[in-house]
């Protein structure tokens, strides 16, 4: 896969990481030119449509978390069926890294690192989405220590991967909660489990169960109860050890009941430095805490049964903190007096004792009655909150509604009761019971979000889309979701309507094209920039008429045509060049076209002795010339004469020219005398 462009954007540069169902890759945005890391499902996985298709809502439900405790989501897409998700590249290790090198971390830092984890479920839970999966792995610290949650819905949509299926979910079931690893119906809560077993090993360098298979070790989750970290090491404050054990109780009811409420107590025990010093003793609000008056009550009458109390005087009042029940009671044991003490004085310090601790006056009338016989708390799930009290009030037992729940049960019915049906409790003692709120549904948040998604999101907690209407938007992408009616976290019923608003991106407004030859290059821009355009590209025509210089000559669209304004025209226009002037050719020489003529006179005296013959003669010659320059003429003339005497003559003539010159002979006379 190295090398491999997803997207046609992002190109996978080395693996940095391998889950029970993905493999993640840094990789190169080269749109935004930064690194991302993305999660690639892996091949046994692809095949399963349903199995992709939560992969694929669940992410993009979290890519609408906003939380600096939560790694980003920048995109998820499938190519040549390779399904991923392209996440913020965080530059750090893990958790479970840094606690190897460590070995454990101390008090503080486990406040300060769980405090940030704590924020990112807090968010999560506000937008009705369960981690699942809360581990070290799962955990990243960047360089600058700042805690960055990653996986989130991930493991929700992996509910294929059981406990059985690989070694690779052996990390997981090392941090999985009882209700996990039975298999039944989990909320929030269990979020809260898995992070109390994460700060347990940050504090004492294990977890808390361990074993040679996951099912082992999800038995233990099941069946054993947890060590003490203080019991591993005694510099742990007690606030922080009540915490973790608070986290780690097996019953969702009697854990932290919301995130927020963690978060609340680990700020408390952050904000208090003696306490993670060392040196300051705890007071009771240190630590929220969810009394069991049951409990309590069973150990007040055991109290009250026992005859025989001893005092102690090595234990002091600051050997023990003030948050601890069960220790404040038998601390009181053991400064009670030798021999038999009266019942009545016993009962009278207990709820003393407990009125201090809970601060409850409900606590102290129950408690007040606790001697009585103990009695078996009847079966009250699937009965409304009038049912139940009626059938919890025929045993003489109290009931407390501890929390309304989502749930599939009908709304009203209680879907779960503490102590549980069966088990045998005092007198007066309170059954705590959680009560189903109905298919109520917590609305997410939509925003920004691509309608189909928005809809899919809506209908899958069995709501349905309102009304859908679009506008212009500047800052959201077309088909995204600007608002949402109800708000984000307000609650619904099952079948009731979530409207949408959905951006149709900027508003698009037209403009006409202005009319640009003739104009100057400026002028053109201003008509432009008036009607909302601008100038695209010009190109320069050469001309040789000053006159048509700067002028607009041509425009790549017609005037009077309507276009999107911040369109952009292009021209051409003329630019005006000198003509070059040529020098004139240089004449050539002239031929002399001279006349040739030649006179040729002959004359002749013949002496004859009888009478005189005279004779003449005449020639005439021309020339012609050709060539560059130069010509040649020749020209041959001849007389003859008769007579008695004879005589001859000749003339010759030549000429020479140029061009068309020519030449004239000239004439030879010839005359003769016979003597």
């Amino acid at each position: 896969m190295i090398g491999t462009k997803l997207g046609n954007r992002y190109e996978l540069l080395e693996k940095v990481g391998e889950g029970g169902m993905a493999i993640v890759y840094k990789a190169k945005c080269h749109y935004l030119n930064r690194f991302v890391a993305i999660k690639i499902l892996k091949d046994q996985f692809c095949n399963d449509k349903e199995f992709v298709e939560k992969f694929k809502r669940e992410a993009t439900s979290v890519a609408s978390l906003s939380d600096n405790n939560i790694v980003n989501i920048y995109d998820v897409g499938s190519e040549n069926n390779i399904h991923y998700i392209v996440m913020e590249y965080v530059d750090g290790k893990t958790l479970k890294e840094l606690i190897v090198e460590k070995g454990k971390i101390e008090s503080k830092e486990t406040v300060r690192i769980s405090k940030q984890i704590a924020s990112a479920l807090v968010c999560a839970h506000k937008n009705n989405i369960i981690h699942r999966d809360i581990k070290p792995h799962n955990i990243l610290v960047t360089k600058e220590g700042i805690i960055k949650v990653t996986d989130f819905g991930i493991a929700k949509a992996s509910n294929s991967a059981t406990i059985t299926n690989s070694s690779k979910v052996m990390g997981s079931a090392h941090y999985f909660s009882p209700e996990q690893a039975k298999g039944s119906f989990v909320d929030s809560r269990t979020d809260i489990y898995s992070l109390g077993v994460v700060m347990y090993e940050m504090l004492v360098g294990k977890v808390p169960f361990d074993g040679e298979s996951p099912v082992s070790v999800a038995v233990k989750h099941i069946q054993n109860e947890v060590v003490s970290p203080r019991e591993i090491d005694d510099k742990i404050p007690e606030s922080l050890n009540s915490a973790v054990l608070k986290c780690l109780e097996k019953n969702p009811v009697k854990r932290y009941q919301t995130i927020k409420d963690l978060e609340e107590d680990l700020a408390r025990i952050e904000n208090n430095e003696n306490i993670l010093n060392g040196s300051s003793n705890i007071s009771e609000n240190d630590v929220t805490r969810v009394m069991d008056t049951a409990v309590i009550n069973d150990k007040i009458k055991e109290m009250a049964q026992n005859d025989d109390y001893e005092d102690d005087d090595e234990y002091e009042d600051d050997d023990y903190e003030d948050d601890d029940e069960e220790d404040e009671i038998e601390e009181k044991k053991k400064r009670s007096s030798k021999g038999k003490t009266n019942k009545k004085l016993i009962l009278g310090i207990a709820m003393i004792v407990l009125f201090l601790v809970v601060g409850s006056v409900s606590a102290y009338l129950a408690f007040n009655k606790a001697g009585g016989e103990k009695v078996e708390v009847p079966n009250v799930v699937g009965l409304t909150k009038e049912e139940a009290q009626k059938v919890l009030g025929e045993k003489k037992l109290k009931l407390v509604v501890a929390q309304k729940v989502k749930s599939d049960k009908k709304e009203g019915t209680i879907i779960e009761s503490y102590p549980k049906s069966g088990e045998k409790v005092a007198e007066n003692s309170e059954v705590r019971v959680s009560i189903s709120s109905g298919n109520v549904v917590v609305v997410p948040n939509l925003k920004g979000m691509e309608l189909d998604a928005a809809k899919k999101a809506i209908q899958d907690l069995k709501l349905k889309v309102g009304n859908v209407k679009y506008e212009f938007n500047d800052n959201v992408a077309a088909g995204k979701v600007i608002s949402q009616t109800p708000d984000v976290d307000a609650e619904l019923k099952e079948g009731e309507e979530i409207s949408l608003v959905i951006s149709n991106g900027p508003e698009i407004k037209y403009s006409t094209v202005p009319n640009l030859i003739g104009k100057s290059i400026d002028a053109a821009q201003n008509a432009l920039a008036n009607a909302g355009l601008s100038m695209g590209s010009s190109k320069a025509i050469i001309t040789e008429d000053q006159s048509l210089d700067g002028q607009v000559a041509s425009q790549s669209i017609g005037a009077g045509q309507s276009i999107k304004q911040g369109s952009s025209v292009s021209i051409s226009y003329y630019k005006y060049k000198k003509p070059e002037v040529k020098p004139d050719p240089k004449p050539d020489p002239k031929p002399d076209n001279d006349n040739n003529s030649g006179d040729n006179n002959n004359s002749g005296d013949n002496d004859s002795d009888n009478g005189s013959d005279n004779g003449s003669g005449s020639g005439s010659g021309g020339g012609s010339g050709s060539g560059s320059g130069g010509g040649s003429g020749s020209g041959s003339g001849g007389g003859s004469g008769s007579g008695s005497g004879g005589g001859s003559g000749s003339g010759s003539g030549g000429g020479s020219g140029s061009g068309s010159g020519g030449g004239s002979g000239g004439s030879g006379t010839q005359s003769g005398k016979n003597k």
